[in-house]
């Protein structure tokens, strides 16, 4: 049968236009990419490449297998709150689905935030807070009474509840590490009136640098008997710095430590104990979190995300689901963790 050149053209013309819709119906699926409708859910980490934020992107990648999502998971190479502004801007612009930023500086978040959720994105915080911001949900890893009890008490069992030791933090403007703080300064007054903590520094995400602040805390106080390092490289950091110093037993430590950076300080003693959390489980329940906002379903009171988080609580006056309580790491339990 022959067809005319007329109606040729037409039947091309309607192709190409069926083409054209179901194209743009592909691209505006709320995948942001031709995988379907699976969302997409991207974490910005404080700084990527350290342990702690591997081990969360490990458990993000399981959840995204297991609960059918893309899993994005791109951040600064320092702690840098101008270079994780960029990141988020820059994944805003990939269309993604959710966001979850766990902020270097909370007060630079609210703005990004609300751009992001005018565009029909989901915000989120996941790890640290930006509690001022328009975030739908926060995905916290322990109370801050939780984590500064379990810091505290772990180093006064080793000063036998009296003396001085200092901090040493990481970045100045983290919201989780200052809650952690303020209650540890609430927590050693009260019960612990015998010890102060007579100084507080800040190492940024960089583990040398905590080795060398510890030190010059050392230094300047004589009498020091503790010292706690408030985050994942700056708990290594001060352990390090009591075994170079030759004060393993002189100087107590403890810190938010992971276990593999922490199982040669806590085999030798410079360290007392690691207080941390389930890290690849934080990151398995931010990308559930971010699948529940992407589908519009509301969180419970509990809820089951697998089998290893069979009861996550959810407090909807600050909108927050809370993984559970500190994980107390000894060097009889660190050989239990891969990370």
């Amino acid at each position: 049968m022959r067809i005319s050149r007329g109606v040729a053209a037409g039947v091309v013309v309607a192709l190409s236009a069926s083409m054209t819709l179901a194209g743009c119906s592909k691209k505006n699926n709320g995948s942001g990419e031709s995988g379907g409708d699976k969302p997409k859910v991207a974490f910005v980490p404080k700084v990527q490449g350290i342990p702690y934020f591997e081990a969360m992107n490990k458990g993000g990648k399981k959840a995204a297998k297991d609960l059918g999502a893309q899993w994005i998971y791109k951040g600064p190479t320092t702690a840098d709150p101008g270079a994780q502004t960029d990141i988020v801007k820059s994944l805003l612009q990939q269309r993604v689905d959710v966001l979850a930023v766990a902020p270097n500086d909370p007060d630079s978040m609210p703005p990004i935030l609300r751009d992001a959720k005018d565009q029909g994105v989901h915000p989120m915080t996941s790890d640290t807070d930006a509690p001022n911001s328009d975030r739908e949900v926060f995905v916290n890893q322990a109370t801050p009474e939780g984590i500064s009890t379990a810091l505290t008490d772990t180093l006064m069992k080793e000063m036998d509840g009296k003396g001085k030791y200092a901090i040493v933090s990481c970045g100045q403007t983290a919201e989780n590490l200052n809650s952690w703080i303020k209650e540890q300064k609430k927590y050693t007054k009260k019960k612990y009136p015998k010890a102060e903590i007579v100084d507080i520094v800040y190492a940024g995400e960089d583990e040398a640098k905590a080795v060398s602040m510890a030190k010059d805390l050392m230094n300047a106080h004589p009498d020091l008997k503790g010292l706690v390092g408030e985050c994942t490289t700056s708990a290594p950091g001060v352990a390090k710095a009591v075994r170079e110093a030759g004060k393993t037993g002189k100087v107590a430590t403890t810190g938010v430590g992971t276990p593999k950076s922490m199982k040669p300080y806590l085999e030798d003693g410079s360290s007392a104990g690691s207080v941390l959390w389930d890290v690849e489980e934080l990151g398995y329940l931010t990308v559930w979190a971010g699948k529940q906002l992407s589908e519009g379903k509301s969180f419970k009171k509990t809820n089951k995300v697998n089998d290893k988080l069979p009861a996550v609580k959810y407090f909807p006056d600050r909108k927050e689901l809370l993984l559970g309580e500190p994980l107390r790491i000894t060097k009889d339990n660190v050989d239990d963790y891969d990370y």
